[in-house]
């Protein structure tokens, strides 16, 4: 369903997708390195909402 619905959006729109979509992955290595060296609220709560950003994207729900 994501394939179908990237190909509507305008050109600029679905590189921004793309740029945000292939930097996921070095910001939740980061958080996480964070979090464990650091381990506050406010990290954890971030870790999460990256992780889901990141795992949403993974499985094509975005």
């Amino acid at each position: 369903m994501s394939r179908l619905y990237r190909y509507r959006l305008p050109p600029w729109c679905r590189t921004w997708l793309n740029v945000i979509e292939k930097s996921m992955l070095p910001i939740v290595i980061f958080q996480a390195i964070r979090t464990i060296i650091f381990p506050t609220t406010l990290d954890i709560f971030l870790l999460g909402l990256v992780l889901g950003i990141f795992l949403a994207f993974k499985y094509k729900w975005i």
